[in-house]
Parts: C-alpha cells; structure tokens; sequence
C-alpha cells in the first residue's frame, strides 16, 4: 500500500507541474508577478534598506519556483523508488526521471501560447531534483547512524 501512494504523491506532483506549464503567458505571469509582489512587499517591510527591481525579483521568483518544483519531484521520485526497489542503488534513476521529465515539460510548453521551452530551465529543474535526493539521502544515512 505504502508502494502505491508513493507513486501516487508523484503523479500527484507532475500533474501539479504539468498544470503550471500548461497556463498561457498571461495566466503564469499574473500568477507569479502576484507571488512576487507580496513577496517584494514582505522583503521591504522587513528590510527596509534592501533595494530590489520588481523584473529581476519576478525572474529570481520564477527560477526558484522552478528549482523547488523538481527539488520536491526528485524527493518524491527517490523515495517512491526506495519503497519499490529497497536494495537497488536508486539515484541515478530517480534524477534521470525528474530529468526526462523536465525535458517534457519543457516541450510542453512549445505548445502553449506564448511560453517558450528553455534548455536553461531544465538544467535549473535537473539541479533542484539532485539537490532534493541528495537531501533525501544525507538525512537517511544521518538517520541510521541514531
């Protein structure tokens, strides 16, 4: 049961980024240019003294949305990996579905009135989801050594 609703959270989690991917340029932009803007306000409240340009704040916004997106993927994708193969080295192919999925999703978004695929964005996708195993994996060794 446990097997199942691993794989569940992922598809769960992909559908959730296929959806985010498949908004039009005006529906994304409103979406993240309203995340940034609280964002902005909350910085500025607490730092006053910090100067920030709403267009490169908004991009910062985008890419680390990007990055935590596939950083969650490849938790979910390693652990999921884990309950179904427990005595298989399962890194390697936990990064290689989170990459092949950024791949994808990037050619999605060819399709999708004025979004573009990006090979940077894969690379920022790819990055978040190894940061996100290794993380997964440090902290199960980290455990089993309590």
């Amino acid at each position: 049961m446990h097997k199942r609703l691993s794989w569940l959270a992922v598809i769960l989690w992909m559908t959730l980024i296929f959806y985010f991917s498949h908004q039009p340029a005006t529906d994304s932009a409103k979406l993240s240019s309203g995340v940034t803007e609280f964002l902005l306000a909350a910085i500025q409240q607490l730092l006053p003294h910090v100067q920030l340009e709403l267009e490169q704040f908004h991009t910062i916004i985008r890419k680390l949305a990007h990055f935590f997106s596939y950083f969650t993927l490849g938790l979910l994708v390693f652990h999921a990996l884990r309950q179904t193969r427990p005595n298989q080295k399962n890194s390697g192919l936990a990064l290689l579905i989170c990459m092949l999925y950024a791949i994808s999703d990037e050619v999605h978004q060819l399709f999708i009135p004025g979004r573009s695929g990006e090979i940077r964005d894969v690379l920022i996708d790819t990055v978040g989801a190894f940061v996100g195993i290794f993380i997964y994996r440090m902290k199960h060794r980290l455990g089993n050594k309590r």
